[in-house]
C-alpha cells in the first residue's frame, strides 16, 4: 500500500513538472511573438485616441457651424436694404396724357430703414459670442473622445488578457483530468467516476468562458474600429490632415499603460476636498467655459429684448416727374419724410419678450451650477472608487493571490497523498483563476477611474492620458 501511494506521488510530481516546463515554453513562445495573427497591427492607446480625434466627423460639423455662425455675425450687423419704389401719381383717365393736368407726376422713391437703438451692433455682438462657443464644445468633444476611446481599449485589453490567464491554466485542468482518469484506471485511491467528469465538466465551463470572451473582445475591437476609422476623414480632409491608418486587423500591445494623476494630492487624500477649490479648477474646464459663453449669448438676447421699447426710424425720399406743357413750365416735386413705430402698447409684447429673455439667461446660469455639481459629485465619487480599488489591488497582490496558490498547490499535494477530495482541488484552481482574473479587474478598473479624474483637471485633452 505504501509503495502505491509512493508511486502515485511520484507521478503526480513528475506530471507537475512536465506541466511547468509546458507552460515556460508557451511563455517563451508569446514573448518570442510566436504569433498566428502575426499580420494584425499594434493599436497602442495614444494611437487609438489620435486616429479617433482625428477622424471624428462631429469636429467637422462643428468648424462648418462655427463659420456659418461668423458669416451671419457680419450680415445681422449690416442695415436693411432700401426699398426703391415706382409708380405714376394722378394720372387722367380719360386721355391717359402725362402733361394734361398739373398734378400728374411720374414718382421715383427710395426707403431706408432704421432698426431700434443698437439692436445691429447686439446682434452682431450676440452672434459672435455664439460663435465662441464651438472652439470649447470642440475641446469638450475631444476630451470626451479620450475618455470613451480609452474606456474601450481597456476593456478590449481586459478581455484578451482574461483569455490569456484562462488558456495559462487550462493545462493545470487537464492535468487534473489526467490524474483523475489515470486514479480511476487504476481502480486504485479515492478516484471515483464522478471526479473524471467533474475534471471534463471543468475544461468545458473553461471553453465557454474563452468562447464568451474572445466574442467580447471581437465586439470592443469592432467598436474601436469604427472610432479610429479614416472612411470619413478622407472624404472631408486634405491627405495632410488625415491621420495614419491604424488598418482594419487590431491587436492590443502586451503591457497595460499606466496612466498618471493630474492632481495625485487631491486623488489620494482621504479628507473630502473644499467643493471651492474643486470650483477654482473646473470653472477652466472646456464644458464649463462653454457654459460661461452661452450665458453671454443669453446676457445679450436681454439687452437685445430691451431694443423692442425703442421706436424704429424710417427715411423716405421721392422725386416727382412733371411733363412740360406747351403752355409753360411745371416744376417737379421732391418729397422726403421720417416715419417711426411709436411701442406704447408694451405689455403683451415688450415686457413678454424681456420677461422670456431673463427668464433663458437664468436657465443658462442654472445649467452652469447643474454641471458644476455634477463634476464635483462625479469627483468625489470616482476618488472614493480609486481609493478603495487601490485597496484591493493591494490585498490581492500581497495576500490573496499568494494565498490561493498556497492552497491550490496544498489541496493537489493532499489529494496526491490520497488525504484530499478531488472536487476540493477543484474549487481551489477555480478560485486561484478567479482571483486573478479578478485582480486584472481591478487593474483595468482603476485606469478607467483615473481617466474620470482626470478628465476633470485636464487643460488639454491629451492630459488624460498622461503619464503613459
Amino acid at each position: 500500500m505504501e509503495e502505491n501511494t509512493e508511486r502515485r506521488l511520484l507521478t503526480g510530481n513528475l506530471c507537475g513538472v512536465l506541466l511547468r516546463i509546458a507552460m515556460v515554453i508557451g511563455i517563451g513562445a508569446v514573448t518570442l511573438g510566436i504569433s498566428p495573427r502575426v499580420s494584425a497591427e499594434i493599436l497602442h492607446l495614444e494611437t487609438a485616441v489620435e486616429a479617433a480625434q482625428a477622424n471624428d466627423p462631429w469636429l467637422v460639423e462643428s468648424q462648418y457651424s462655427q463659420g456659418a455662425v461668423e458669416a451671419r455675425s457680419i450680415a445681422a450687423g449690416t442695415l436693411p436694404d432700401p426699398i426703391l419704389s415706382m409708380g405714376l401719381a394722378n394720372f387722367p383717365t380719360d386721355t391717359f396724357e402725362i402733361d394734361q393736368e398739373p398734378m400728374t407726376q411720374v414718382k421715383v422713391g427710395v426707403t431706408q430703414m432704421f432698426p431700434r437703438g443698437e439692436t445691429l451692433s447686439i446682434k452682431r455682438k450676440r452672434l459672435q459670442t455664439q460663435g465662441q462657443i464651438y472652439p470649447y464644445e470642440r475641446a469638450t468633444r475631444r476630451a470626451d473622445t479620450v475618455v470613451v476611446v480609452s474606456k474601450l481599449w481597456f476593456d478590449a485589453y481586459k478581455a484578451r488578457e482574461s483569455i490569456r490567464l484562462i488558456e495559462r491554466d487550462r493545462p493545470l485542468f487537464e492535468q487534473l483530468g489526467e490524474v483523475a482518469e489515470a486514479g480511476y484506471s487504476s481502480a486504485l485511491g479515492k478516484t471515483s467516476q464522478q471526479d473524471l467528469i467533474r475534471a471534463q465538466l471543468e475544461l468545458v465551463r473553461l471553453d465557454d468562458r474563452v468562447t464568451g470572451l474572445r466574442q467580447k473582445q471581437e465586439t470592443l475591437l469592432e467598436r474601436l474600429a469604427e472610432w479610429v476609422s479614416t472612411n470619413f476623414a478622407a472624404k472631408y480632409q486634405s491627405a495632410a490632415e488625415v491621420a495614419p491608418d491604424v488598418g482594419a486587423d487590431l491587436e492590443l500591445p502586451e503591457e497595460m499603460p499606466r496612466l498618471g494623476m493630474l492632481k495625485e494630492d487631491l486623488y489620494t487624500s482621504k479628507d473630502k476636498v473644499d467643493p471651492q477649490m474643486l470650483y477654482s479648477y473646473f470653472a477652466d474646464h472646456p464644458a464649463v467655459l462653454a457654459v460661461e459663453q452661452k450665458i453671454k449669448v443669453s446676457d445679450l438676447g436681454i439687452d437685445l429684448a430691451r431694443q423692442s421699447y425703442k421706436p424704429q426710424w424710417g427715411v423716405n425720399a421721392s422725386y416727382g416727374y412733371r411733363a412740360d406743357p406747351s403752355t409753360g413750365d411745371r416744376p417737379d416735386f421732391l418729397s422726403v419724410g421720417l416715419s417711426l413705430d411709436l411701442p406704447f402698447f408694451t405689455k403683451n409684447r415688450q415686457d413678454k419678450e424681456l420677461q422670456a429673455a431673463i427668464s433663458q439667461a437664468q436657465a443658462v446660469k442654472t445649467n452652469k451650477w447643474s454641471l458644476i455639481r455634477r463634476m464635483i459629485a462625479g469627483f468625489e465619487k470616482n476618488k472614493a472608487q480609486l481609493r478603495n480599488l487601490n485597496q484591493r489591488q493591494q490585498l490581492y497582490q500581497q495576500q490573496l493571490l499568494p494565498q490561493m496558490h498556497e492552497q491550490s498547490e496544498a489541496s493537489l499535494t493532499a489529494y496526491t497523498n490520497d488525504v484530499g477530495d478531488f472536487a476540493e482541488v477543484v474549487r481551489a484552481r477555480i478560485a486561484e483563476l478567479n482571483a486573478h482574473l479578478e485582480a486584472l479587474d481591478i487593474n483595468v478598473e482603476r485606469q478607467k477611474i483615473l481617466l474620470d479624474l482626470n478628465y476633470y483637471f485636464m487643460e488639454r485633452a491629451e492630459d488624460i492620458i498622461s503619464g503613459i
